[in-house]
């Protein structure tokens, strides 16, 4: 029987029809918008989420040639860290729901940051006091409607991040449920015991009523209701996207690396069954629950990858494709001494610098549309070496890297990347992890496909091997970083 995977994305939403041998039967994608209110607040519309996912689903079971009734399951994979919040009542969200790009919450997680007991409190959640996670988005949103705070106190208000969100409304409001995968990203949530935390909830003033239960990555999430798709349909899986992304690239034993290229870039390490402190501000992440047994990850996080290229074609219009890049970079030799450091909403791992903003360096009277756009790819691939390093230092070297999403389809990229990390890059032949990964649990519950661990059905496309001269790839490197040095905040230097 066929498994329904519905990926619910930062920029668009996606639905996917697997076979029960993975193959892939139909597929679905719609974008939705994206609301920037000031200078580094990002918000989306939750009911457009919804619709969109709604649709999405529709559209793929269709053109799969099945019916609602042939569907033995369906798995949810989302963003992560984006949080809304509720009415209990009628399900009308009170606010837009805000989105781990966003960055209005900085001062109050710098605050936070210079109280030692307080830090000493974040450290339960193996996370950062970033404004990239959910805990002070939720309390900035109970501070900012009218009325929302005492409301939530009296147990009117729902909040959770988008897996939840759509669970509430697949189930027509009888699921308020999470996985540990997706609470392990809120600050509000300790991964060594696996439960929403009273003192941090305190310390972020977030009433612990208002949370979701949290459940394994795989088991029963309810049952999505006949009005929606004609039949009942089981869910089966819900889990954050890059924990799915991992289960897609068989990343699921420690030691196995992935990297995700889509809107922003994820490399995540499986570290097995103990959160490994970085020193290197690499987060401490639940990598899968089942069983009510987690296992862990360490985690990676690039802001902007995808996004790059998108702001090339939609506000400075060099380029009408995202397609045409890699042709346009392999035009020239070389960037010419150009970087592009893409910190539109600030820097990620392992610099973790929130104030830091954008910047191009190198320019001259002979820059031209080639030299930029190759410097946005190369930005890619460079900030993917600085998280290599950053993994090997605290004890996780990468061997291979598995890489997946929208931008992994770019050759010159990742050989790119293959070049920077002197490592072998597999590109698998469905680049839809994420989504496959969430099919791959839901299907297991299913009975579908069997326990992880198996044989996998994961097959390698095509395999990027090193091929620059490493004293070209080094010195392209340091260049970088001193354009980073540019672009950061002293304050993010001094963090």
């Amino acid at each position: 029987m066929p498994i329904l995977s519905l990926d619910a994305g930062t920029t668009s939403t996606r639905a996917m029809v697997f076979a029960h041998d993975g193959d892939v039967l139909a597929r679905a994608q719609r974008p939705f918008a994206q609301h920037f209110p000031r200078d580094g607040w990002v918000e989306h519309d939750a009911d457009e989420i919804w619709d969109a996912t709604l649709a999405c689903a529709r559209d793929a079971i269709s053109a799969s040639g099945h019916g609602a009734r042939d569907i033995a399951a369906i798995g949810l994979a989302v963003q992560r860290e984006t949080i809304v919040v509720w009415h209990r009542a009628t399900g009308r969200p009170v606010h837009r729901a805000i989105v781990w790009q966003d960055r209005r919450t900085a001062d109050a997680c710098a605050a936070l940051a210079a109280d030692p007991a307080a830090a000493a409190l974040v450290a339960r959640t193996g996370l950062l006091l970033d404004p990239y996670f959910s805990a002070t988005k939720l309390a900035w949103i109970l501070d900012h409607v009218e009325g929302a705070r005492a409301a939530a106190e009296r147990g009117e208000l729902l909040a959770g991040t988008i897996d939840s969100w759509l669970l509430w409304r697949l189930t027509d409001g009888r699921v308020h449920a999470t996985d540990a995968t997706n609470a392990s990203r809120t600050l509000l949530f300790d991964i060594h015991r696996l439960a929403w935390d009273d003192e941090l909830c305190a310390l972020f003033r977030v009433p612990r009523r208002m949370l979701p239960e949290v459940r394994d990555s795989a088991g029963d999430f309810g049952v999505a209701s006949p009005a929606l798709f004609g039949a009942s349909i089981p869910i089966r899986s819900a889990i954050g996207d890059q924990q799915a992304a991992a289960v897609g690239q068989d990343c699921v034993a420690a030691g196995q690396g992935k990297a995700t290229y889509g809107t922003g870039c994820f490399v995540l390490a499986h570290t097995g069954d103990a959160p490994r402190v970085s020193r290197h501000r690499l987060l401490a992440t639940v990598a899968l629950q089942l069983n009510g047994r987690a296992t862990y990850a360490l985690e990676g996080s690039i802001f902007n990858a995808g996004t790059v290229v998108q702001w090339l074609r939609d506000r400075l219009g060099l380029i009408a494709t995202a397609e045409e890049t890699a042709t346009i970079a392999a035009s020239i030799g070389s960037s010419h001494g150009v970087y592009l450091v893409p910190a539109f909403t600030g820097l990620g791992a392992p610099w973790w610098d929130p104030g830091a903003r954008g910047a191009i360096t190198g320019l001259t009277r002979d820059t031209g549309r080639a030299e930029i756009v190759r410097a946005a790819l190369e930005s890619v691939a460079l900030q993917t070496r600085d998280l290599a390093r950053a993994f090997a230092e605290d004890g996780v070297p990468l061997s291979t890297l598995r890489v997946d999403g929208g931008m992994a389809a770019n050759d010159w990229l990742m050989q790119a990347v293959a070049d920077q990390l002197r490592l072998p890059v597999e590109r698998p032949a469905v680049l839809e992890t994420t989504a496959w990964g969430a099919a791959r649990l839901a299907g297991m519950e299913a009975g579908v496909y069997p326990r992880l661990g198996s044989p996998a059905v994961r097959r390698v496309e095509r395999t990027f091997t090193p091929a620059a001269d490493p004293a070209d790839v080094d010195r392209l490197h340091q260049g970088w970083l001193a354009a980073v040095a540019r672009a950061r905040t002293r304050e993010g230097q001094q963090g």
